[in-house]
């Protein structure tokens, strides 16, 4: 339904560079998530970098617990 993940950068503090399959670039605030006590741990800007696409494209995450779909930063991204 929404098109996959091939790329992710970290750009200045918390945006994120999300490439997609379709040719879409969107990027991506993630301060707002940080209110959530899920997202604690991200804080740590430096945890934060490590950032890596998920297997298939269906997400990005930092760690099995720590994760965001692709429908959320598609939907939520704005097109660069």
């Amino acid at each position: 339904m929404y098109p996959k993940i091939t790329k992710v950068e970290v750009l200045e503090e918390y945006f994120l560079k999300i490439y997609f399959d379709n040719g879409e670039i969107k990027k991506y605030d993630f301060t707002p998530n940080l209110k959530n006590s899920i997202f604690l741990e991200l804080k740590d800007y430096n945890f934060f970098k490590n950032v890596k696409v998920d297997i298939g494209g269906c997400g990005i995450s930092w760690s099995d617990d720590l994760d965001l779909s692709e429908y959320e930063v598609y939907k939520n991204g704005i097109s660069i």
